[in-house]
């Protein structure tokens, strides 16, 4: 692969990270809600977990969870369940007259939004297998390892950016002032669509 088509490789990569999803839906809701510091230790959950199924996909476990299909179908009960549970509590949340305080997230809270983000990105069986496609147009057979580990760390070196990024933008005056004025909408959009990719894991047969 040249390194023209490599770069082109990166962009499709940062595209789909950045497309709408549980994770960006995620660090999104959570920086508009409880600001800067919160939706990062999200997003630093999030890319902690696609490293995770990054290193797998490395060392050749999407093949050997394409062999154990029982693992793959409990990862996406356990992904589909977190997710539509997100999805209901978004959604009850949106039903309350709760005041909007943007109070700074204390370092327990940032542990426990890290640990949601990790969760979030580690009961996703999809993760891996995107892992596992890039690879295989990335890194020929017969390839050096070198080579694999190179492509990861460009790979992950962009998912921070897209994910970090998204903190950075989503905790900017802008969007905080409109999250405040239409609370209720945001929690319910987001609740409406972490249930449907809840629904979704479960109906899609992977692998």
């Amino acid at each position: 692969m040249t390194g023209w088509e490599f770069a082109l490789l990166l962009v499709a990569w940062a595209v789909g990270g950045a497309s709408p999803g549980p994770a960006t839906l995620a660090i999104a809701g959570t920086s508009m809600e409880r600001g800067r510091p919160a939706g990062l230790a999200v997003a630093a959950g999030i890319v902690c977990g696609s490293a995770s199924w990054g290193v797998a996909a490395a060392l050749g476990m999407s093949a050997l969870m394409l062999a154990n299909a029982w693992l793959v179908e409990l990862l996406r009960y356990v992904g589909a369940a977190y997710l539509i549970y997100l999805g209901a509590k978004a959604i009850r949340s949106s039903m309350t007259d709760k005041p909007l305080a943007r109070v700074q997230a204390k370092r327990g809270d940032l542990r426990a939004l890290y640990v949601k983000g990790l969760l979030l990105h580690l009961t996703n069986p999809k993760a891996i297998f995107g892992w596992g496609a890039i690879f295989a147009i990335a890194v020929p057979p017969g390839s050096d390892p070198a080579v694999i580990w190179e492509s990861f760390a460009a790979l992950l070196a962009v998912s921070n950016i897209v994910f970090f990024g998204y903190a950075l933008l989503f905790s900017t005056g802008a969007f905080v002032r409109g999250y405040q004025r239409m609370r209720r909408w945001f929690e319910l959009g987001f609740g409406v669509m972490f249930g449907f990719a809840g629904f979704k894991i479960l109906t899609t047969r992977l692998g």
